[in-house]
C-alpha cells in the first residue's frame, strides 16, 4: 500500500525510547488475528519471558486479563484497554478514521509516544502498514515501505522483498527494498554480506520488463553484493540472500510457497500412511520429518517486517499460531537490540543519490 494511495503526509519524527539504555518494549496487538487474546497472549509472555524484554499488550482488558491469569504472574506485561478492534474485511482507511481507539491505531500511538519502540499484530495487514505510515511516518527519503518475508532455503534463511505492500513499483522502490532487506539480512540473519538478487524471468542482464531492467542498473551502482537477476527456481536453493521484487510478484511467490510446502506435507503424510511397509518405514525417519516440518513452517520467523518506517513493525499471518507470535515479538526484540532501523536510516543515506537518480530517470 503506497502512500500517494492515501495522500499521506510524512509526521515528524517518532520519538523512541533509547534502545541501548533500556531492554526493548514491544506493543502487541492482542485482538489482532483469527483466534486474539487466546493465542496472542501466551504467545507473547513466551517471548518476554525467554527474550528478556517486555511486552505492553493491547486491547479488550477484561479478555486479555483471562488469558493473563492463566499464566501465573507476569510482571513483563502491561495492558493496555482499547474499546475497538479492525476485523480483518475492513478497509484501512476506514480503520483509520473510525477507529481511533482501535488496539492497533493504539499500538502505533504508544511507539510514536516513546512508551515502546515496536508494533507486533496478526490483524489487519492492510490497516497494520496503513497506521505505520500514517502514524510513525516513513524514513526520510523512503517513498514506499516494504514489507519482507524470511523465508528457509536448503542452507539458510533468506529475505523476500516486497510481498504485498506495494504491486505498482518504479525501478527506484526496488532499488530502496533492496537496500532496507539487505540492512534486515545483516541485523536479523547475521549474515555478513548478503548476496542481493533482483527477481526476473531469466539470469541474463537485460531479461526481465523495463521496471527490472532500470532496477538493474541502480543496484549495479552500489556496493552491495548484487548477483544480478534471479529466478523463481532460484529463491529455495540457498545461492542468494536477498531476492527483490514488487508486491504484486513477491506475494505470488510467497503464496505459492506457503501452498506448496502445504500440500506436499499432506502428499507425503498420505504416502507414508498408504501400506504397513510405509508406515515402518515413517516411523524411521520420524526425526527427520519432524525437522522437515519445522523448516518449512511459517512460525518459526513469525512474521514480516514492515521496513521503511519510523520504527518497527511486524506483520503476522492471521492464522498465526502461539509459535508464531512468539517468533514475530522475539523478532521485534532482536530489531530493537541491533539498532536496525538506524543503520536502514544510515544506509538509505548512504545511498540517496542513486535513488533520486532512478526516480529522476523516471521522468524523463
Amino acid at each position: 500500500m503506497s502512500s500517494e494511495e492515501h495522500g499521506a503526509v510524512a509526521p515528524e519524527q517518532t520519538a523512541t525510547p533509547s534502545s541501548s539504555a533500556t531492554q526493548p518494549i514491544i506493543a502487541v496487538d492482542a485482538m489482532g488475528g483469527d483466534h486474539g487474546p487466546s493465542v496472542v497472549v501466551p504467545g507473547a509472555i513466551r517471548s518476554a519471558r525467554e527474550g528478556g524484554f517486555k511486552v505492553i499488550l493491547l486491547g479488550d482488558e477484561k479478555r486479555i486479563r483471562q488469558e493473563l491469569d492463566k499464566l501465573g504472574p507476569c510482571p513483563e506485561a502491561e495492558i493496555l484497554h482499547t474499546s475497538q478492534v479492525a476485523a480483518m474485511g475492513e478497509k484501512p482507511s476506514d480503520v483509520l478514521r473510525r477507529k481511533k481507539d482501535s488496539s492497533i491505531q493504539q499500538a502505533f500511538a504508544i511507539v510514536k509516544e516513546g512508551r515502546a519502540h515496536g508494533v507486533v499484530s496478526a490483524g489487519n495487514s492492510g490497516a497494520t502498514v496503513a497506521c505505520g505510515m500514517f502514524i510513525l511516518g516513513r524514513i526520510n527519503g523512503v517513498e514506499r515501505p516494504a514489507l519482507a518475508s524470511i523465508m528457509q532455503t536448503e542452507h539458510a534463511p533468506m529475505v523476500l522483498v516486497d510481498v504485498g505492500a506495494n504491486v505498482d513499483c518504479k525501478p527506484y522502490h526496488l532499488f530502496q527494498f533492496g537496500i532496507m532487506a539487505d540492512v534486515l539480512a545483516r541485523d536479523v540473519l547475521g549474515i555478513e554480506r548478503p548476496r542481493v538478487g533482483l527477481l526476473s524471468i531469466g539470469e541474463e542482464e537485460g531479461k526481465g520488463n523495463l521496471q527490472v531492467k532500470e532496477a538493474f542498473e541502480l543496484f549495479k551502482m552500489t556496493a552491495m553484493n548484487f548477483v544480478g537477476n534471479v529466478e523463481g527456481r532460484d529463491i529455495f536453493t540457498g545461492d542468494v540472500d536477498v531476492v527483490v521484487c514488487d508486491g504484486f510478484v513477491g506475494n505470488v511467490a510467497l503464496k505459492l510457497s506457503e501452498g506448496l510446502c502445504t500440500s506436499l506435507s499432506r502428499m507425503l503424510k498420505r504416502e507414508l500412511m498408504r501400506s504397513l511397509p510405509a508406515r515402518l518405514g515413517a516411523s524411521l525417519v520420524a526425526g527427520a520429518l519432524k525437522r522437515f516440518a519445522r523448516l518449512v513452517d511459517y512460525a518459526e520467523y513469525g512474521g514480516a517486517p514492515v521496513l521503511g518506517l519510523q520504527g518497527i513493525a511486524i506483520v503476522c499471518h492471521g492464522a498465526s499460531n502461539e509459535k508464531a507470535i512468539k517468533s514475530a515479538c522475539s523478532m521485534a526484540a532482536t530489531y530493537v537490540r541491533k539498532e536496525t532501523n538506524d543503520h536502514l536510516m544510515a544506509e538509505l543515506t548512504a545511498n540517496e543519490e542513486l535513488s533520486r537518480f532512478g526516480k529522476a530517470a523516471m521522468k524523463l
